[in-house]
């Protein structure tokens, strides 16, 4: 039997699919028993998804931090429901801004910024998810709160009714409720078009797989360079070279203060505890003593992999 997948995918998901359904097909292909996304994508979105199998999955918290970029096309004179083009008409304007009226409205949508969630979203609202009341045809008005706004570019005015728009965000930031606010802040009302998300954190579209790229790939014995390491997650955070006696016993949960104590650049935090180029658990380091926090199992594939190339 073939070991259990272990690692990064990047899927470049299609319209019309949920990312729960992206996660399930994943699995399905590759055989994975364990998987989850690193963010959600709408189902009227495209582009990078990023799922981890096996152990991956415990680095989805670190994979989600990391800011995302995206493109999308704000439909200008129609408020929506669901703020994008698969919601009902609610409202309808007939004005249209110039293009040098939206570049002077965008540093106003920039920087830390207050923004109110969708009603259709995952968000809790008196304990359920305001996508369910909104379902039920409660009225929802989710909690604003406070969102990063990188930066926010006007690229294209393809024509009166439409904008194209670059985004770079941090998490929790809603594509849909910025269009929402950028069209009343010009005197108009506004809908996502089109929404494509082409980076999450570190990973970029230039490494995603179709859905039916990865079928193909899946058909002839499953995945290679497609399929990143679990260590992927985790760059940006320090690393915390253990040797192999240190790294069994902080695989085992047990607190660790290395023989050689690394550099000053390792401050006190959140560090990655390594052996031989391999994550072995993330945890803190402080007083020069490592606490694991989440520990890898070692993947037995990978390990026998590593014995047939010694």
């Amino acid at each position: 039997m073939p070991p259990e997948p272990t690692g990064w995918l990047v899927l470049d998901k299609p319209a019309g699919m949920s990312s729960a359904r992206a996660v399930a097909q994943v699995k399905r292909l590759l055989g994975a028993a364990k998987a989850g996304h690193a963010g959600t994508l709408d189902p009227l979105a495209t582009g990078v998804l990023p799922i981890a199998l096996g152990e991956a999955t415990k680095t989805v918290q670190w994979a989600m931090a990391g800011t995302k970029a995206y493109r999308f096309r704000l439909r200008w004179g129609e408020a929506r429901d669901t703020l994008d083009a698969g919601g009902s008409v609610t409202a309808r304007s007939p004005a249209r801004p110039a293009p040098a009226a939206i570049r002077r409205a965008l540093p106003a949508f920039t920087g830390t910024i207050s923004q109110v969630p969708p009603a259709y979203s995952a968000v809790h609202v008196g304990g359920r998810r305001a996508y369910a009341l909104a379902r039920a045809g409660t009225a929802v008005e989710p909690a604003a709160r406070q969102v990063d706004v990188h930066e926010l570019e006007l690229v294209a005015v393809p024509d009166a009714d439409h904008a194209d728009f670059r985004l770079v965000c941090g998490k929790g930031t809603y594509v849909r409720s910025l269009a929402r606010d950028l069209a009343r802040a010009l005197g108009t009302e506004g809908h996502v078009a089109m929404l494509r998300r082409t980076r999450a954190g570190r990973f970029g579209e230039d490494e995603a797989v179709t859905v039916a790229e990865l079928a193909a790939i899946a058909d002839k014995g499953g995945v290679g360079a497609e399929l990143l390491p679990l260590e992927a997650a985790l760059a940006g955070i320090p690393v915390l070279e253990m040797t192999e006696r240190e790294a069994a016993r902080a695989r085992q949960g047990g607190r660790v203060c290395p023989e050689q104590v690394p550099c000053k650049s390792i401050g006190e935090g959140a560090v990655v505890a390594a052996c031989a180029g391999r994550a072995v658990a993330i945890g803190q380091w402080s007083n020069r003593e490592f606490s694991p926090r989440r520990v890898f199992r070692m993947d037995p594939g990978m390990r026998n992999r590593s014995e047939g190339n010694s």
